[in-house]
């Protein structure tokens, strides 16, 4: 388990917590953002299960949420997350006869 970048996967190996304005080394994509935080959720209200923090509209852009905390996990490259999704778009061509 690591913590890594939410769009490439690059791994975030300074101590502590990044600040608003630092991005990955690799993509160049913002680093504090929703998608990298504990709290983070696509299931609850504001896709934030931090009831305090203020709703961020731009899940992927870096935001000054004070109870972001850097997520640990195992990296899953986006084509694989996005199965079901391919699953649903080939029943919907069949359907239509495309």
């Amino acid at each position: 388990m690591t913590r890594h970048c939410h769009q490439c996967g690059e791994p975030w190996t300074i101590s502590g917590l990044p600040g608003r304005g630092e991005t990955c080394m690799k993509c160049r994509a913002d680093l504090r953002v929703c998608l990298n935080c504990v709290s983070y959720d696509p299931r609850v209200a504001q896709q934030c299960r931090e009831r305090r923090a203020e709703p961020v509209l731009d899940k992927d852009a870096g935001n000054f949420c004070e109870y972001f905390d850097f997520i640990r996990r195992n990296w899953v490259p986006k084509a694989e997350v996005n199965k079901r999704a391919e699953a649903a778009r080939d029943q919907l061509r069949k359907l239509l006869g495309d």
